[in-house]
């Protein structure tokens, strides 16, 4: 078990200013320890300071799970704190608000349900936000939610290696529930008023807001005395990380059907500006075909080609040791099950998989970018990543290269792209290699992808 003393300098300063700030953001990299971090400050304002009486920590469901009570296993100095994670059903839910312990834990989807239980006595006197990222949207009822209890908390601690996944324009609702608009204004708008101009629009409606020159910098300084921000490069040793970016060719007739599949997607849309709606559907379709197949209307899926199937199984049978494998779609999920069947492969869907994945006994395990992302630990079970579906997600995307290329990871980490050659898939191995903010390069390359289309129409 791991001692107080264990703990890096970085992790001991970061713990200070956690306890010298009534409201602190730790923007650090994904395997810095924000966790214990969080912990050992919280142990310290309830037991040593006096100060706190009923922390309250939000997560992601599987880290809530998992991550927070498994942090306080391994800590010596943390051991006798005692964890109630608030997850399950309404009657679970109930039951684990009545246990009595030290520190609660509940996963963000039921924020909203936690603050309409309690109302105005709502009894937390410190909140812990674990990936403050995934309140960037000022108009989320998680967020409204939170904002309506937040002058009732005495701290509050944001927790995030992404603060601004897209763009600036997240950090206002972000900092709010830090500060109460101290720093960045009392709403979206003044922010917005004050440091961004109208981008994309069709003159009544704005799609998108452009910073300002230098206001960047200025952003920042407003929010460095409360937000400490810090990389893993900096900090660790980390085994290298080895990126493989896989070409996979269609045969001529198989290219042929997706142009026409392209081709005939890009003219069904509207002839006015083309929206956000109708880029990300076009976007989900094209990045379907390049995976394999494509869902009709009824929600069934028809399979066009098998190329980064083969491509998939190559890697595997060439890997000496376990292999993570990102895909994107529910059809990934059953054509790679089908395939690599003789792997036995496996879901990450429970504490045990997540167990016996560092344990070594998983050979092919299979994730969604959008559900394992966040404060996992898996870098024990392999040092193999296949992005079998690409995403325009800059977050998704670090988010799940950190779990295996994290502190503790003893090989290289390998991380394989499938790009299926003149199809989408380069637009978003494109858009992440620039670090562009997802909706905003998926726009532009859609519109440059229609624009192609029509003039050669």
């Amino acid at each position: 078990m791991l001692k107080r003393e264990n703990m890096y300098n970085y992790q001991k300063f970061s713990t200070k200013h956690i306890l010298s700030h009534p409201y602190a953001g730790l923007f650090l990299d994904m395997g810095l320890g924000k966790t214990v971090c969080s912990l050992t400050a919280v142990d310290d304002l309830m037991f040593d300071r006096l100060e706190v009486d009923k922390p309250l920590i939000i997560a992601p469901k599987r880290v809530a799970e998992s991550t927070w009570p498994d942090e306080v296993s391994r800590w010596e100095h943390l051991k006798h704190l005692r964890v109630s994670v608030i997850t399950g059903t309404p009657k679970q839910r109930l039951a684990a608000l009545e246990a009595k312990a030290d520190i609660y834990v509940i996963n963000r989807e039921n924020v909203a349900w936690l603050v309409d239980y309690y109302g105005k006595k709502f009894p937390f006197d410190m909140l812990i936000i674990d990936e403050l990222s995934s309140f960037k949207s000022p108009k989320a009822v998680r967020f409204k939610k939170l904002k309506a209890v937040r002058p009732m908390l005495k701290r509050v601690v944001g927790l995030t290696g992404t603060p601004s996944p897209n763009s600036y324009i997240d950090l206002w609702s972000q900092l709010y529930l830090l500060d109460m608009g101290q720093r960045l204004g009392k709403s979206v708008s003044t922010f917005r008023g004050t440091y961004f101009k109208p981008g994309r629009t069709n003159g009544q409606v704005v799609f998108d807001y452009v910073l300002l020159p230098m206001m960047a910098e200025e952003i920042q300084s407003r929010i460095s005395d409360i937000c400490i921000s810090m990389k893993s490069e900096d900090y660790l040793e980390l085994p290298d990380r080895i990126d493989h970016f896989i070409k996979v060719k269609l045969s001529k007739e198989d290219m042929q059907k997706y142009r026409e599949f392209e081709k005939n997607y890009v003219l069904s849309l509207p002839d006015e500006e083309i929206s956000a709606v109708n880029a990300a559907s076009l976007s989900n379709k094209l990045l379907q075909y390049a995976n394999g197949a494509v869902y009709d209307d009824e929600k069934n899926y028809h399979v066009v080609h098998d190329a980064k199937l083969e491509a998939l199984e190559e890697i595997i049978e060439s890997a000496n040791s376990p292999v993570m494998v990102a895909y994107a779609y529910k059809h990934d999920l059953d054509r790679i099950n089908a395939r690599l069947k003789t792997y036995k492969p496996r879901m990450l869907n429970t504490k045990q998989d997540e167990k016996d994945w560092n344990e070594g006994k998983i050979r092919v395990l299979l994730v969604h970018p959008a559900s394992v992302g966040h404060g996992l630990n898996l870098q024990f079970g392999g040092h193999n990543l296949v992005w079998f579906g690409n995403t325009f997600s800059l977050e998704l995307y670090m988010q799940l290269n950190k779990r295996l290329h994290r502190n503790g990871q003893k090989h290289p980490v390998l991380i394989y792209h499938l790009i299926t050659e003149g199809t989408h898939d380069e637009d978003a191995i494109k858009a992440l290699t620039r670090k562009d903010a997802a909706q905003s390069s998926l726009m532009e390359c859609i519109k440059a992808r229609i624009k192609l289309i029509k003039e050669q129409t």
